[in-house]
């Protein structure tokens, strides 16, 4: 099953130092048979993409909650690492793309990376502070995460990961 996991910069450096990467609470986003039923069109294609944005919003909430530790260290931009597993089951209890992971992933795994540029950093950071205001429903947070996804995700092969984090 092809899963998007949310991520941050510092965890894509984990994920390069230590050729593997637990996903925080296991949690990733899949095309699963209830996001399938929730739209009611769409190719397999566009599906998928649906369950990436849930994980680059989700990466927002990670973000969050790295800048109230250290703002200095963390890179303001949302992450979403594509990766091919078995044994994700479904968890329809927290959202019709959530998937539970069965356990770290694997470097050998991801198919992808996709990472926001440098010019959504200011969105990102704006985003990631007014995530919980908008899941409960405030508009303008609503508005300023709909600027951070405005963003589209820019997409590194799994090869280009060491030479991309030196770059950043």
């Amino acid at each position: 099953m092809r899963v998007y996991i949310p991520a941050t910069v510092l965890m894509l450096r984990t994920l390069n130092a230590a050729g593997e990467l637990s996903a925080v609470t296991n949690t990733a986003f899949a095309l699963t048979p209830m996001l399938r039923e929730s739209y009611a069109s769409g190719t397999a294609e566009e599906l998928e993409y649906a369950a990436m944005l849930e994980a680059a919003r989700a990466s927002l909430r990670l973000l969050q909650a790295e800048l109230e530790e250290d703002p200095e260290l963390v890179l303001p931009r949302r992450a979403v690492i594509s990766a091919d597993v078995d044994g994700a089951t479904l968890r329809p209890d927290l959202d019709y793309a959530v998937v539970k992971l069965a356990g770290p992933i694997q470097q050998k795994q991801v198919a992808a990376i996709h990472l926001d540029t440098s010019d959504a950093e200011d969105a990102v950071r704006a985003a990631a502070a007014a995530v919980d205001a908008a899941d409960l429903g405030d508009g303008d947070a609503e508005f300023t995460l709909g600027e951070a996804e405005d963003h589209e995700l820019a997409w590194y092969a799994p090869e280009e990961l060491p030479f991309l984090l030196e770059l950043l």
